[in-house]
């Protein structure tokens, strides 16, 4: 039976092809609202020492909001 994600959730997992100190630690994917996401993910510490994992997400489809265009002529 193949793996199917479920909408509204994800994994990630550690980062076996990590090369360089700015690639994630933690790599994957994520479905939002039916929008599947690659997922990266950082280990770090905050200023009182507390571990966290931050979080990028990009679409797989490379889609996203549009930036709007100014279409006034300045003469």
């Amino acid at each position: 039976m193949a793996f199917e994600q479920k909408d509204n959730s994800g994994a990630v997992f550690v980062n076996v092809r990590k090369e360089q100190d700015s690639h994630p630690d933690r790599t994957g994917t994520a479905m939002i609202d039916g929008v599947d996401f690659f997922v990266n993910g950082w280990l770090r510490k905050s200023k009182s020492g507390q571990p966290y994992l931050a979080l990028s997400f990009k679409r797989k489809d490379g889609g996203g909001p549009k930036p709007e265009l100014d279409d006034t002529v300045p003469f």
